[in-house]
């Protein structure tokens, strides 16, 4: 056994490190979150290269004093509390005092401040926890840090940094968050020499909201102001046609803290369960306040976690605060046909924003071109879909004739007629009364089931000339008699099997066509959205998308894979989005080549929609062609038999 022995200063900081410094977003919130301690009221941050190589935080706060400087880098060196009874009060957001002596420990930290009081600011250089520099210098009120190569001294750390785009994503997210928790302070965030983001800290969060998320979003808000048993909640939520795929836009903040609580998180997925479709989450921002001693943030070192003493007083009093406004509320979604609605401009901010304190720095333009279009683009009066192809349909309202109309002129008409019937139907019969015979003698009764697996007579061309199609049940299913059996077919889930086999072989041969659309789809992305969008872009133009800016974080969409024409949208697009986020085992390709399939189905018939004999025709000739017709994509069966035998049995003929 080794000896025990006592751990040098340097090893324990880069241990102490590691609970606090994860990535650059963590360097990021620690410092923004001491710059609003020190009563800031407009905050610039800058990073390069996702901030693994440089970030820039200014602020216009109190500034630290020449001899506190030193002494604010020292491990549990804090002015936020002075004993543990401070712990049930605490105000601001940080109090460990572990932060600056965590991120000095492993990057190449330089401080610039200056207090009102003092004539000189101080510049500060810390480097791997080692002090070089201390000296004065000409500088503006308030504080400037500048933290340089990340994990510098610690490669090992560095190596499970993700990539400088995703990096950058995550401090994206989090200075989101910061705006949206403190409305009062302007925020300008840049990265890579483009700003991102800059509210104008006028305090009207719906302003922030809109700077964020953008109008169409903004417009769907439904003010919430609450307050039960001490614990008041404010702030906004959407209506349930604003959801998305994950929990993305379900943000809160107890006492200005952005947290994450499962007790929280119940409390809105619940009272937004009978109003939302399944895996869809609602847009909240709600900002809940209430005292200190209710509350414990001393729970894990990035304070991202927190508990109440009273649980289930908080949850009662979320899921009643949205379930109020959501059962008192008009939620028919409006639709607006004009298309023409220009943006609302909002005031330039109001307050002065700190410029980064160096005279000579070189801001980086990084201008995210989308590769060429590898696609084969097809313009509108070039979309013709080939004869052999089984026209996909997005259907109108119900059972008009206009739906069935565009179904019969898309739908070319089979070479086969229908029904039919040959002569050599009897050629198949012998064999199917002997195996009915058979199962007579064994007294085996089956119950109606699925289609057998490897039953070549159905699939076979000869078989193919003896199905006669019956008719169509309730709208939906197709009855079709082949010798001695009798199958049911579900047109919607047979349309989305073909659909999908014949998308996946598309992708699979790199036959992609794309399709104009006139006019464009204009979406506006919230900042992690756009920049996922831009990490992805070549991968979108090569399945046929055609994106382009259309000024702010707005994006016009022109063209779309020719299988998604009549069903890309704004909410389908926005899937994609979501999707690519939350899986991060599965390259982007992969990914996107499974969701878009799956989301091309949308355009299969749907049930309770009529289709003509010759329309049903060719969809069961295209199923049957497949290597597995008997699944649609979801799992659902497309085909189920019954055989004469067990008819007969239902009506007594044979006993």
């Amino acid at each position: 056994m080794r000896k025990i022995a006592v751990l040098d200063k340097s090893t324990i900081d880069k241990i102490a490190a590691g609970e606090v410094v994860e990535r650059p977003a963590s360097v990021v919130k620690e410092l923004v979150e001491n710059a609003i301690d020190a009563g800031a009221t407009a905050v610039t941050v800058e990073i390069k290269e996702g901030g693994i190589s440089f970030i820039r935080i200014t602020d216009n706060g109190a500034g630290m004093e020449k001899e506190q400087v030193p002494l604010a880098f020292l491990r549990h060196a804090t002015s936020k509390i002075a004993s543990a009874e401070d712990l049930t009060h605490i105000s601001s957001l940080g109090f460990r005092g572990e932060a600056l002596s965590s991120i000095a420990a492993v990057s190449q930290v330089e401080l610039i401040t200056k207090t009102v009081r003092e004539l000189t600011g101080t510049r500060y250089v810390i480097e791997g926890g080692e002090e070089k520099t201390l000296e004065e210098i000409g500088a503006p009120n308030g504080t400037t840090f500048l933290v340089r190569n990340l994990f510098f001294n610690t490669p090992v750390r560095a190596k499970f940094l993700k990539s400088p785009v995703t990096e950058a994503n995550y401090v994206s997210s989090f200075m989101e968050q910061l705006a949206l928790s403190h409305s009062d302070i302007s925020f300008k965030y840049i990265s890579n020499g483009q700003t991102k983001l800059h509210t104008s800290g006028n305090n009207n969060l719906k302003d922030v909201i809109y700077h964020i998320y953008g109008r169409d979003i903004t417009r769907e808000l439904m003010e919430i102001r609450h307050e039960r048993n001490g614990l008041a909640i404010q702030g906004y939520m959407g209506k349930p046609s604003v959801s998305r795929g994950n929990r993305n836009f379900e943000n809160y903040y107890v006492n200005g803290r952005y947290v994450k609580s499962k007790i929280i998180m119940k409390a809105i997925e619940d009272a937004y369960k009978p109003f939302l479709m399944q895996h869809k989450y609602p847009f909240v921002s709600l900002h809940l306040t209430m005292e200190g001693e209710e509350l414990d943030v001393n729970v894990h070192p990035t304070k991202m976690e927190v508990r109440f003493s009273s649980g289930q007083e908080v949850y009662q009093a979320v899921y009643q605060a949205l379930l109020e406004q959501l059962t008192h509320k008009e939620l028919i979604p409006e639709v607006s046909f004009d298309r023409s609605r220009e943006k609302k401009e909002l005031p330039p901010p109001k307050r002065t924003i700190p410029e980064p304190f160096e005279k000579q720095r070189m801001a980086v333009q990084t201008a995210v071109q989308p590769s060429g279009n590898t696609a084969n683009t097809v313009h509108p009066s070039e979309h013709i879909r080939e004869n052999t192809e089984y026209s996909a349909v997005r259907p109108q309202t119900g059972n008009t004739e206009e739906s069935q109309k565009v179904f019969r002129e898309q739908t070319p008409q089979p070479e086969i007629s229908v029904p039919l019937q040959t002569d050599g139907e009897d050629a198949g019969k012998s064999r199917e009364t002997a195996e009915i015979e058979e199962a007579g003698k064994k007294d085996h009764e089956a119950a109606p089931g699925q289609l057998e697996l490897f039953e070549e007579k159905l699939l076979s061309p000869s078989a193919r000339s003896r199905h006669r199609i019956i008719g169509q049940l309730f709208d939906t299913y197709w009855l079709v008699e082949y010798d001695n059996k009798f199958y049911i077919i579900d047109q919607h889930a047979a349309h989305e099997k073909v659909l999908y086999e014949r998308i996946m072989k598309d992708l699979q041969n790199k036959e992609i066509h794309s399709q104009y659309l006139s006019p464009p789809l204009i979406i506006e992305l919230s900042i992690q959205e756009e920049e996922l969008l831009r990490a992805n872009m070549e991968v979108f133009t090569s399945f046929g998308f055609e994106i382009e800016s259309f000024g702010g974080r707005g994006y016009s969409i022109r063209a779309v894979p020719s299988n998604l024409y009549g069903v890309a949208d704004t909410e389908l697009f926005l899937e994609l989005l979501d999707h690519l986020e939350g899986d991060t085992k599965r390259s982007s390709l992969e990914l996107l080549t499974h969701r878009l399939a799956t989301m091309a189905c949308k355009a299969a018939v749907k049930g309770n929609q009529t289709l003509s004999c010759s329309e049903a025709d060719r969809l069961i000739e295209e199923l049957l062609t497949l290597d597995n017709p008997y699944h649609c994509p979801h799992g659902r069966p497309t085909i189920i038999a019954m055989t004469k035998y067990e008819l007969e049995k239902k009506f007594k003929r044979i006993v």
